[in-house]
């Protein structure tokens, strides 16, 4: 028989664990976002649907990016043991100049509408961090303003070729001058995808208000309040749009772009030059060979082609037949730290992550962002460690077994 008793308090007080109330609702909420899944689940609930499932959301049925991430989940990591990582450097340098970890914020249009503070918010994140950050085109803050709100940052523009190539060109201009130091040129949008979850939510920029909308407005007061009281949503050519996003972007790219525009941007530009949306050995051959500087394996986060190459697929291939001579990015599908370790073993330089900021942004504004870095630094510099790797110069395809693409 087991004896039993009482216990004392003196026996129960060092248990006792007690934690004071967090007033500072952000704050809180954010702390308790251990992923950036964690964030995701954050900012959906935060988010009226027809933003977030921009964000969230990819092409016809989404096949390429759930394969995409299918592909992280199931790569094997191959760590070596006894190494000394007490001290691990997760540092690396990006065309020439140096940046805090692998990574960078990759261009995203409409960020102001996800959440009012918008791209501002994640230019000061990336130059407190010290990575680089990349304004798109589509962005809703001005060139210009980003830089005066994140001036020291390694700031990058990303631009589409116009049907108005005038236009195209006074961005290229107002760029050079405001001091960006790359151009990115995405190349995969000659046309828009289906993204049938923009359609079927009618979402428009700004949003509209409609019947459905102002229900939302109940469930979302926050989002509809800071939308509505700061300044409008614009971007460079317009303030707003009638019709969904995909014919928006059908109005305003050039489908007839070819290889001899890229030659034009590269003596149009002097700065680094990287190209976007490369899905095959004989493209970014071709784009090198043009004077690429840089070369981003994308399917535009699954939001064009559906079943499209998954880009970390390509990385070691492309590598090898370009990356003497360029540095070869890669996005899509990279929701952790771990994903990015991968990334940079098979032989990219860095990647490019878009939607685990963006959750960031849409459950804390910059504070959320900043959370989203710091999910992603934390699990970068412990899997370097667990891999037995004290810096990036130590990885290397030894490192990752990278599974057949199977469907």
């Amino acid at each position: 028989m087991t004896e039993r008793r009482l216990p004392r308090w003196s026996e129960l007080r060092p248990l006792v664990r007690t934690r004071g109330l967090e007033l500072d609702a952000t704050k809180r909420r954010l702390d308790r976002a251990l992923t950036i899944a964690d964030l995701r689940m954050i900012a959906k609930r935060r988010t009226p649907r027809a933003p977030f499932d921009y964000t969230d959301g990819a092409a016809e049925s989404e096949v390429t990016l759930r394969r995409a991430r299918s592909l992280y989940n199931r790569l094997q990591f191959n760590p070596s043991i006894l190494r000394d990582v007490s001290q691990v450097d997760p540092s690396t340098t990006i065309l020439g100049r140096p940046s805090a970890y692998p990574f960078a914020f990759a261009p995203t249009g409409f960020t102001r509408m996800m959440q009012h503070e918008g791209e501002p918010a994640v230019a000061r994140v990336a130059e407190r961090t010290g990575i680089p950050y990349a304004l798109s085109t589509m962005g809703t803050t001005s060139i210009e303003d980003v830089a005066a709100a994140a001036p020291n940052a390694d700031r990058w523009f990303q631009l589409y070729v116009w049907t108005d190539r005038a236009a195209g060109k006074d961005l290229v201009d107002r760029s050079i001058a405001a001091g960006y130091t790359t151009l990115m040129l995405t190349v995969d949008v000659p046309v828009a995808g289906a993204r049938l979850r923009d359609v079927r939510n009618g979402m428009t920029i700004p949003p509209s208000l409609t019947p459905k909308t102002i229900l939302d407005m109940g469930m979302h007061p926050a989002w509809w309040m800071n939308l509505l009281t700061t300044e409008p949503l614009t971007f460079a050519s317009l303030s707003d749009w009638p019709g969904t996003v995909a014919e928006l972007i059908n109005h305003m790219f050039d489908p007839t772009v070819t290889f001899d525009d890229l030659a034009w941007m590269r003596d149009a530009w002097p700065g680094s030059l990287v190209v976007k949306g490369i899905q095959n050995v004989d493209d970014a051959r071709k784009v090198v060979d043009l004077g690429a500087d840089g070369i981003v394996l994308s399917n535009h986060g699954g939001r064009q082609l559906d079943r499209a190459p998954i880009p970390l697929a390509m990385v070691p291939e492309v590598v090898d037949a370009v990356g003497d001579r360029a540095e070869v990015y890669v996005d899509t599908g990279v929701m952790t730290g771990a994903d990015i370790v991968a990334a940079c073993a098979l032989g990219a330089r860095a990647v490019l992550i878009g939607r685990a900021y963006l959750y960031g942004l849409m459950a804390g504004g910059e504070r959320g962002v900043q959370r989203a870095v710091e999910i992603l630094a934390g699990e970068l510099t412990r899997t370097l460690q667990l891999l037995g790797v004290r810096d990036l110069g130590e990885l290397n395809r030894s490192h990752v077994t990278l599974p057949a693409v199977t469907f």
